[in-house]
């Protein structure tokens, strides 16, 4: 069973679906086994309204935006539904990047240039609609920054840039240099992580009417898979009280709709590789969440009750 799902207005030209797809689990899912089984999950995304796919370069060792841009070529009728996004800065140590002696950061023009050159090759296609740079970078130089967001944009390779995990300083130094305004910043939060919410992360975003992306929505699955994880524990029974109250599929759905009330407008990334899980996550579009039932949550995701 699935629901509509909306849509968040980014910038004048840039829309994404509420709820987005990841494909950082591409290489290493079981459930994953060729591109035919790519494809299917790119159809039922499409087919319930999520049309923004989420990437990075170093996913799967620099492996996953190939193997997307492999299955999108044979159905490249699609790419036009779509919204690809995309990261870089992140250089990790792996047999795809031999010259990395040490995990590092890297936002140099030649490297963001590269980069973005790179992924439009692997993922077979003519622009990137959202370039987020993947993690603050203590040697980044905004300027230089500025100097390759602007020639991605005028040869025509990048439409609209971004940041992950960026702070509110960080994003501020940033957008300081920027032309154009800085469409999202992907973090993670969770009712298992919920920084952003009160360290000025999202006050940042609302205030500047920037919808932020959400990765790790589910707590990395810690919600279901690790018995021992006492947060967790105790946020069980209340996702399930909530569950059987707004009649979703599991206590994901809630766990979804629970940071979609939040006023900044986010938007999760799922990172599920079932078409089922898909089609079900799509129900916490739907939910219009009680004030107090949110509350009841995050009592229970802080251990006590509000001051």
């Amino acid at each position: 069973m699935s629901a509509p799902v909306s849509r968040r207005q980014l910038a004048e030209n840039l829309s994404f679906s509420s709820l987005a797809w990841g494909t950082w689990r591409l290489r290493n899912s079981p459930d994953i086994s060729g591109v035919d089984d790519i494809v299917r999950l790119m159809q039922t995304a499409l087919d319930v309204g999520i049309t923004t796919f989420d990437h990075a370069d170093i996913y799967g060792n620099y492996g996953c935006e190939e193997y997307f841009g492999d299955a999108l070529a044979t159905v490249p009728h699609l790419r036009h539904q779509m919204e690809i996004i995309t990261k870089c800065d992140i250089a990790l140590v792996c047999d795809a990047r031999p010259d990395h002696r040490i995990n590092h950061y890297n936002t140099s023009k030649p490297h963001i240039i590269e980069s973005v050159e790179r992924s439009l090759r692997n993922l077979r296609i003519e622009h990137i609609d959202t370039l987020l740079l993947h993690r603050p970078d203590p040697l980044m130089v905004a300027d230089e920054v500025a100097d390759a967001f602007n020639q991605l944009q005028r040869d025509g390779k990048v439409r609209y840039f971004g940041v992950s995990n960026f702070k509110p300083s960080q994003f501020n130094l940033l957008q300081s240099r920027l032309e154009q305004p800085l469409v999202t910043n992907q973090v993670e939060c969770s009712v298992l992580e919920l920084d952003p919410i009160f360290d000025g992360t999202f006050d940042l975003m609302q205030q500047n009417r920037v919808r932020p992306m959400i990765w790790s929505p589910l707590g990395g699955a810690r919600l279901f898979k690790d018995k021992d994880d006492a947060v967790a524990a105790h946020l069980r029974p209340i996702l399930e009280e909530m569950r059987v109250k707004y009649d979703v599929a599991g206590i994901a759905e809630i766990a979804v709709a629970w940071l979609m009330a939040l006023p900044c407008q986010p938007i999760p990334v799922l990172g599920t590789m079932k078409p089922e899980r898909i089609r079900a996550a799509t129900q916490a579009c739907a939910m219009t969440m009680d004030r107090q039932d949110w509350f009841a949550i995050l009592v229970a995701a802080q251990g006590h009750p509000v001051p």
